[in-house]
């Protein structure tokens, strides 16, 4: 990862919210969620406005690691604090707030025309690519086996993944 490039980073863009992406629209998609999906509001939902900004940030960072590394989520904290209709233009804003040896952690604020509808962190990591490849390959193996890589029922701990601090 470059430092210098990451540690420079600040976005300010338009987002334009999709009919599509709606709570009603993403729920009504999820088994456990289309018997109440109607009930809910035409607004965007939490779970794109997460992708969203997450998208971001990746696409930010990105730029300044090798081809060797990708760049993954870690930890996103979010205060979904109003509600986005569709059609509504948002402005992201989004800064460096910390850097880790392979970590960066942004802030992020969400404004309508209105008010701030978000404020989020969100940490990502880079790590090498063969590393987390090899880690899912192992996991699709044991899927197609009907075999579990830990069981944590059992008091069994999870290891981190290799490669992510």
């Amino acid at each position: 990862m470059n430092h210098q490039g990451v540690s420079d980073i600040f976005f300010e863009e338009s987002y334009t919210v999709p009919a599509d992406q709606t709570a009603k629209s993403l729920f009504a998609r999820l088994p456990h969620g289309s018997g109440y999906a109607e009930r809910l509001i035409e607004c965007l939902a939490t779970g794109y406005l997460v992708a969203v900004i997450e998208s971001i940030c990746i696409r930010e960072v990105q730029q300044h690691v090798d081809a060797a590394e990708v760049v993954v989520g870690r930890t996103i904290r979010i205060d979904h604090r109003g509600p986005i209709p569709p059609g509504s233009s948002l402005r992201l804003r989004g800064w460096l707030e910390r850097m880790g040896e392979r970590s960066a952690t942004f802030r992020v604020q969400a404004c309508d025309t209105d008010e701030i509808v978000c404020e989020a962190a969100v940490t990502l990591v880079a790590v090498q690519r063969t590393v987390i490849e090899t880690r899912i390959a192992a996991k699709l193996e044991a899927l197609q086996h009907g075999h579990r890589l830990v069981n944590l029922s059992s008091g069994g701990e999870q290891d981190e993944l290799p490669g992510l601090p």
